[in-house]
């Protein structure tokens, strides 16, 4: 009897002659290939799978569960049709289902993944290591991203927000067409990909990597086509083939996407509100297919896109810097090739940028990536002032996983320049080791001043079986190491973390499906301690356990064992005002040496279903207070909810919650909540109307020496000294947004955002306007 994974790879019917299931390896099959037809012939998208060209299409069947657990053969059927012609590769799915159990509803690009849906993975250099994603609902609502894979563990599923270990980056928007349909069995999806919209190998004759992952919202299962398994270090390399594309034709590939924006502002005078003159902007995006796989792209005046404000986020830990995701579509296209380990390439570091250009592609086993920009950070600086950018990747596969990779970064401006050289390496070294290397230097000169140079490097060791997972983690960052075109969370430390795992399956039919257990020790040094040999500042041991239950539940809960030391470079402007008798002094802040931690937190995620869907953490237990340097009793949640109650409106809430208590007398020192709503009516899948509320309320009372004397804290200044007084503000800040977006590149927005405050938390009875805009943008792509 054949193993279980070859089991489901000879299930995998292909019409036509079937796949080739190559010989078993220790239980699991050879990638299958599918010999794909073409026909010249043009089709109507519009979700019926009728026509005759669908029954002379491959079909691929035999999905297999994969999420939360694999080898097991689906409980729904599925099947998939693919045949391609000159200019494009067509996809056609029938999805069968219980009656009544399809979620489906109108969105907005990328909003889809609370409903089922398909998504199809395309390597089209067939390299194991990159794919683009498509996706579509049961309506033909679009979803797509490009995913890489770096080997660090992520324990979702394929799915298109997170694919097998990795994670989908599904900002950059792919031009495709999709319709579908409910049916009295299911549904249908039909799926045109233009190859003008991909970029492949200068082949007469191509073979690409598939799959095709299918998501039942109502079990809380993932299926795929390919019968792949959890615990390879590769999830693209279990990929099917398409075999036998020849004479593609992407044509002349030349898109112009010329960008008109206006934008009116407010904002509070000293005694008046007031609005400038409006503000026009003309610029353009413009892409050229130099050839199959080299792609120049370039960009005049780009356009924001930051429709509406970025979600707030609780900081945690002062420490480390809050990071936000790229939404620039000239930054957005290709950037996987600028695909970098712990973000040595940050594209929003470009603030306001003038011109860019970028070459992206793949040449003899290759991958290049170049990009230059001219900079304006406060939107008036003069041609000389400007700081200009130059970023140049390049990723080279070797053998049948691995790649290594070299970045250079570099930008000039007249107060200096900084340069950064990095080389990298993933390496698969079997079916169940993997590793990752990366050394980087940074040069940086000011003027006037001597430059300096210094390291930051990678190393990072990782086992994967179905049911044990290790990984080791040694990582450091030199107190000199900048980047300016890159991020660094918290720079000058060492990072050393050890993960052990051990995942459990229940039985079929179980209403536990999945348990793991996870031991975790992390320990966090200053740099320079770390390369003397001295402790370390942060001693983290965390028990973790979670569980994934039948119906698509997910639970979890941690106990958290932490030790932290106080961080004297954190503290530079810290002094306390001293009281001794009459006299009174000011002296330099010291922390008491180590303060122990004891947390535990649980974790809670429900299905998606038909109209409700929610998320709970939950963190309670005894921490750092990092405003006074003391113990503190703490508590920090995130709720989350979507309410779906037509398949055109959705309703998503959030609310953000942190609390210190002092441990000496029960007084709060510091508290953040941050509730945020968004309401959506789609109109139609190119029309929808937002809302967006958000309020950040802050509360921190007046600083004292908790851990010592008690005495009132002061921050040094420019100027001198000044007491670290209560404080509180109360901001709430309102967006609303018409969107027409047919499709990428083609949009209207306009929209209005207002930011307000008020003296009393949540009371809305003062509000003040502080600040508001108006803007209008609109963009139409032309596809030569």
């Amino acid at each position: 009897m054949l193993p279980v994974f070859a089991q489901l790879a000879a299930a995998a019917v292909i019409a036509g002659g079937g796949p080739h299931v190559g010989p078993v390896h220790n239980g699991r099959a050879k990638a299958l290939v599918v010999q794909l037809p073409r026909i010249d012939t043009v089709v109507t998208i519009d979700g019926n799978l009728d026509e005759d060209v669908w029954r002379r299409a491959a079909k691929l069947t035999g999905f297999s569960r994969y999420s939360p657990s694999d080898g097991v053969a689906a409980d729904d059927s599925t099947e998939v049709f693919v045949w391609y012609s000159a200019t494009a590769i067509h996809f056609g799915v029938r999805a069968y289902a219980e009656p009544g159990t399809v979620r489906a509803t109108l969105a907005d690009r990328d909003k889809m993944y609370a409903d089922d849906y398909v998504g199809i993975f395309i390597g089209t250099y067939n390299d194991g290591r990159q794919a683009t994603v498509f996706a579509s609902n049961p309506f033909g609502v679009q979803g797509d991203g490009v995913v890489v894979e770096t080997g660090i563990s992520n324990s979702s599923g394929f799915g298109v927000a997170s694919v097998g270990r990795e994670n989908t980056d599904i900002n950059p928007d792919y031009v495709f067409q999709s319709k579908g349909r409910l049916t009295d069995f299911g549904y249908e999806v039909e799926i045109r990909i233009p190859f003008k919209s991909l970029s492949f190998q200068a082949l007469d004759a191509q073979t690409w990597s598939l799959n095709v992952i299918r998501k039942v919202q109502s079990r809380g299962y993932e299926y795929s086509w390919a019968p792949a398994q959890r615990a390879a270090p590769s999830y693209i390399a279990q990929h099917g083939k398409l075999a036998g594309l020849a004479g593609l034709d992407r044509g002349l590939v030349l898109d112009l996407n010329p960008i008109i924006t206006s934008h009116l502002d407010g904002a509070a005078g000293p005694t008046s509100y007031g609005y400038g003159s409006a503000q026009q902007k003309v610029g353009g995006n413009v892409r050229w297919g130099i050839t199959n796989n080299l792609t120049l792209a370039g960009t005049i005046n780009p356009d924001f896109a930051e429709v509406e404000s970025d979600a707030g986020q609780l900081i945690v830990d002062p420490r480390n810097a809050l990071f936000f995701t790229e939404k620039r579509p000239f930054f957005l296209e290709g950037r996987e090739q600028f695909s970098t380990p712990n973000n040595l390439v940050y594209s929003r570091r470009i603030l306001n940028p003038i011109v860019a250009a970028k070459v992206t592609g793949k040449l003899a086993g290759t991958g290049v990536a170049f990009l230059a920009a001219v900079d304006d950070t406060v939107g008036s600086m003069t041609q000389k002032d400007r700081p200009v950018y130059a970023i140049l990747r390049l990723q080279r596969d070797v053998g049948s996983g691995s790649r290594i990779g070299f970045l250079y970064t570099g930008k000039e401006e007249p107060a200096g320049n900084n340069r950064v050289v990095d080389v990298d390496a993933r390496i698969v070294m079997s079916d169940k080791w993997s590793a990752r290397l990366q050394g980087a230097l940074s040069r940086t000169e000011l003027t006037g001043a001597s430059s300096t140079v210094a390291p930051f490097w990678v190393t990072y060791l990782a086992r994967t079986t179905r049911n044990v997972t290790a990984s080791y983690l040694l990582s450091g960052i030199h107190d000199n190491f900048k980047t300016s075109a890159g991020f660094i969370s918290r720079p000058a430390i060492a990072h050393a973390k050890a993960d052990h795992s051990y995942t459990w399956f229940g039985d079929e039919g179980s209403w536990w499906q999945t348990f793991t257990t996870d031991v975790v020790l992390d320990n966090t040094w200053q740099y320079q301690s770390f390369v003397h040999g001295q402790d370390a500042l942060e001693k983290k041991l965390h028990f973790n356990e979670s569980a994934s239950l039948r119906g698509g539940w997910a639970v979890g809960a941690s106990l958290l064992v932490e030790e932290f030391a106080y961080d004297p470079s954190f503290y530079t402007n810290y002094f306390v005002e001293r009281h001794i008798g009459a006299v009174t002094d000011t002296v330099k802040f010291v922390g008491r040496n180590r303060i122990p931690n004891a947390d535990w937190y649980v974790t809670i995620t429900s299905p998606e279903f038909k109209h409700f869907s929610f998320n709970v953490f939950y963190l309670i237990g005894r921490d750092e207070n990092f405003l006074e340097w003391s113990s503190a009793d703490v508590v920090l949640a995130t709720f989350g909810a979507t309410w779906r109650p037509t398949g055109q409106v959705r309703v998503e809430g959030t609310y953000n919650w942190q609390e210190f208590h002092r441990g000496t007398d029960g007084s709060t020192v510091g508290r953040q909540r941050i509730p945020r709503i968004k309401m959506e009516y789609q109109l139609s899948r190119a029309i929808f109307l937002r809302l967006v509320g958000q309020y950040t309320a802050n509360d921190q009372d007046t600083l004292r020496d908790e851990g010592g004397s008690g005495f009132p804290i002061l921050f040094k200044t420019a100027t001198g000294f000044t007491r670290a007084s209560a404080s509180s503000s109360n901001d709430f800040r309102a967006d609303a947004l018409f969107s027409y977006q047919p499709s990428p590149g083609t949009v209207l927005f306009a929209g209005y955002g207002s930011t307000l405050q008020e003296p009393d938390a949540f009371t809305f009875r003062r509000l003040d306007r502080r600040a508001d805009g108006f803007f209008v943008k609109a963009s139409y792509l032309f596809r030569l």
